[in-house]
């Protein structure tokens, strides 16, 4: 009994994986054309993340600068607010 459960299931995977495949080949005949498309949206999810780190990081130092009372703490995130403006500056 196992395995025949176990056949079917390799079966239900098998034909899962020749439609998937199928499908994947209406899509993209032309593999050129879908290395390309790949290659570009790599670079711009690399870009955007870069991008996107950088603001996030910008943000929450500028708003960590607010804690100047902190001793150790606030100094620190001063000095980095004031490097990043001083790079603006340049």
């Amino acid at each position: 009994m196992h395995f025949l459960e176990k056949l079917k299931k390799d079966n239900e995977k098998s034909a899962k994986r020749d439609l998937l495949e199928e499908i994947f080949d209406d899509i993209y005949r032309n593999r050129r054309r879908m290395y390309h498309v790949n290659f570009f949206r790599g670079i711009f999810f690399g870009l955007g993340s870069v991008l996107g780190g950088t603001v996030v990081v910008a943000i929450v130092v500028w708003i960590l600068s607010f804690f100047v009372q902190i001793p150790g703490i606030g100094t620190t995130f001063q000095d980095a607010a004031h490097n990043i403006e001083n790079s603006h500056s340049r």
